[in-house]
C-alpha cells in the first residue's frame, strides 16, 4: 500500500482522470469520521459517508453539539460518480441522510448496502426504495457489484447484539475487489471471537476507528470504539498487513489527538504498516500477494 499526498480538491482529483486507479488496482481516500471512497477502475463505492451538518444541527446547545473540527472535503452534489453506498449500522455519522439522501437524488442507479436489521431506518435515511436497498446480515457473502463482494462480519458497539429475529445491527465489513480484501469494521470494541472471525477473511488493509471509550461518553449516550493499541492488537492478530486508523478529527469530545497516532505508528515495529486517516492522502494498493491462510 503506498501513500500519496495531493493538493487539490477531492471532487477535482477523483474527476482527473490522471489519478484514476489502474486496472487491478484500488485507491482509497478518507471523507472524515469513519467514511472513504473506494475507487477501481470499474466502480466507485463509498462507506459511512458522514459529508453534512445532520448531528450539529440536531445536538446544537446541548453538551456535545458535534461541530466540525474538520469541513467535509467533498460535498455529496460534487460527486462526478458513485455506484455503491454502504453503511455499517443506523446512526448518523455512518448514515447520514444529509449526505445518503442528496446522493440517491443525484445518482438514480445507486444502492445501498446496509444492515437487514436497520432496514427501516435505511429506507427513511436513504429515501431510496426498496428495490435499492441491499440489505446484509453477519455470515453472508452477497455480490454487491461485479467484481466486488462484501461479507458482513458482527461488531460489538460497544455489546455485540442482536435483534428478535438474531439479526446483527452493527456490521463490519470485508469487501473484496480484484481480490484485495478490505476490512472496515464500523464502530467496534474487541470481543472473544472477532480476531479470528478476521483472521479467517484473509484481510489485506484494516480500516480501523480508534477514538477509544470512555465512562463520560457512554454516560451520555455516546458508544465508543477500540482504542488505538486495541485496534493495532486486531491487525496483528488478524495477520493483516496493513491498517488506517480513522474515527478522529472530527467532533473535540470524541476524537484522538493526530500526534498520539502518529507517535504510536513511530514505534511501530514488525510486519504492520500503520496509517492516520488524513484529508489529502490517496492510498494506492495493488493486487493482493498474501498467501497465508
Amino acid at each position: 500500500m503506498r501513500a500519496e499526498r495531493f493538493d487539490e480538491p477531492l471532487a477535482q482529483r477523483l474527476a482527473d482522470a490522471r489519478h484514476a486507479p489502474r486496472d487491478g488496482e484500488i485507491v482509497l481516500y478518507w471523507l472524515g469520521q469513519a467514511g472513504f471512497v473506494i475507487d477501481t477502475a470499474q466502480a466507485r463505492l463509498l462507506i459511512d459517508p458522514y459529508l453534512s451538518d445532520t448531528l450539529a444541527r440536531k445536538y446544537q446547545g446541548t453538551r456535545f453539539p458535534h461541530t466540525r473540527m474538520m469541513p467535509a472535503p467533498i460535498a455529496p452534489h460534487e460527486f462526478d460518480r458513485v455506484d455503491r453506498v454502504l453503511c455499517t449500522h443506523r446512526h448518523t455519522d455512518h448514515m447520514d441522510p444529509g449526505t445518503l439522501q442528496p446522493l440517491a437524488e443525484r445518482f438514480p442507479a445507486l444502492r445501498f448496502v446496509v444492515p437487514e436489521a436497520s432496514l427501516d431506518e435505511a429506507l427513511r435515511r436513504t429515501g431510496a426504495g426498496l428495490d435499492r436497498l441491499i440489505s446484509v446480515d453477519a455470515g453472508q457473502r452477497v455480490p454487491v457489484l461485479d467484481d466486488c463482494v462484501v461479507t458482513p462480519i458482527a461488531s460489538a458497539h460497544e455489546t455485540l447484539d442482536i435483534d428478535e429475529d438474531g439479526r446483527h445491527p452493527w456490521l463490519g465489513y470485508v469487501i473484496e475487489v480484484h481480490g484485495v480484501r478490505l476490512y472496515h469494521s464500523g464502530d467496534c470494541v474487541p470481543y472473544p471471537q472477532l480476531h479470528e472471525r478476521v483472521r479467517q477473511a484473509r484481510v489485506d488493509v484494516a480500516l480501523l476507528p480508534v477514538n477509544g471509550r470512555d465512562a463520560i461518553r457512554g454516560g451520555n449516550g455516546v458508544p465508543g470504539n477500540f482504542t488505538l493499541d486495541e485496534a493495532v492488537e486486531l491487525a496483528r492478530a488478524a495477520h493483516i498487513p496493513a491498517m488506517i486508523a480513522h474515527h478522529h478529527g472530527l467532533f473535540d469530545f470524541n476524537t484522538l489527538a493526530p500526534e498520539t497516532i502518529d507517535a504510536r505508528i513511530a514505534r511501530e515495529a514488525g510486519a504492520l504498516s500503520i496509517h492516520r486517516a488524513q484529508t489529502g492522502c490517496a492510498w494506492r494498493i495493488g493486487p493482493s500477494t498474501r498467501t497465508d491462510g
